[in-house]
């Protein structure tokens, strides 16, 4: 997984996006702006069913890809926690606790519902 160069990737569009807009972040944005802590990953993470990994963690944020169900994969693990977004209700509870990782099989990666995570 590339979970290092996508969250610098993603840092730096940010930026550009606010230097081009003048934009600055608030509060309700600063989650999909900051970029996770991947210094290190938890491997061979199954979910307990396919989720989808979104761009911000929120389930209106734009869905780029699927993780399937039992399929091995990694999430951010540096801070141990996860990131508060938004309410949701997956894999049979609410929260709102995020992790951002993927499928070990594509490079695709985005925030996925903790509860659906054995973490």
């Amino acid at each position: 997984m590339k979970l290092k160069s996508l969250g610098t990737a993603l840092t730096t569009a940010a930026l550009i996006g606010t230097a081009l807009t003048g934009a600055v972040a608030t509060a309700g944005t600063a989650a999909a702006a900051t970029k996770p802590d991947c210094s290190s990953a938890l491997v061979n993470v199954k979910p307990k069913q396919t989720v989808n990994l979104r761009s911000a963690p929120k389930t209106s944020a734009t869905a780029l890809g699927t993780w399937g169900k039992g399929q091995k994969g990694g999430v951010c693990f540096g801070d141990r926690k996860p990131t508060t977004g938004g309410s949701y209700t997956a894999c049979g509870k609410t929260s709102n606790k995020w992790y951002f990782g993927g499928p070990n099989s594509t490079s695709k990666e985005g925030w996925v519902p903790a509860t659906c995570l054995p973490v």
